[in-house]
């Protein structure tokens, strides 16, 4: 999570197996991306929306011999556009929200601790989201713009 939000590629594939898979399931259909280069593209969009500033509030984590299971409240800086495709009815594209969804995780690992992929399962209510002022936008968000972009995120 730290290299996502800091936009480390690389340290977001580091530690993957060499065929993971992810599936991400929402509204009753999987739409992760599966294998190395998938997951490496997966995350190269992830990174040119930025999207990556966020905080996971989890209230629960289950372990067993394989995986590791979160769960808990993300909250997400998301410019308007980003968030509208993300399913908020937000209503300025040229804003930033902060959205708030519930996620599950599920982190399976081999045996020697790389990490498998990632089970997630989300739930949005798409009018929970907050505009917000682009004075009240964090630096670690703001540094992800370069300054031509600043009016596209409320600056």
């Amino acid at each position: 999570m730290e290299a996502e939000m800091i936009g480390d590629l690389e340290g977001m594939l580091a530690g993957l197996v060499a065929k993971p898979e992810y599936h991400i399931w929402g509204s009753g259909a999987d739409t992760g991306p599966k294998g190395y280069d998938s997951i490496r593209q997966y995350y190269v969009d992830l990174l040119a929306v930025r999207r990556g500033v966020l905080e996971y509030a989890i209230e629960r984590i289950v372990l067993d011999d394989d995986s590791v299971v979160t769960e808990g409240t993300i909250r997400a800086f998301q410019p308007g556009a980003v968030a509208k495709a993300f399913g908020y009815r937000v209503d300025e594209l040229d804003a930033t929200y902060l959205v708030t969804y519930r996620a599950l995780i599920v982190w399976p690992f081999d045996l020697v601790g790389d990490l498998i992929g990632e089970d997630g399962y989300g739930s949005i209510n798409p009018d929970n989201f907050v505009k917000v002022d682009g004075k009240d936008l964090p630096d670690a968000y703001v540094s992800l713009f370069d300054k031509s972009e600043y009016v596209s995120i409320g600056l």
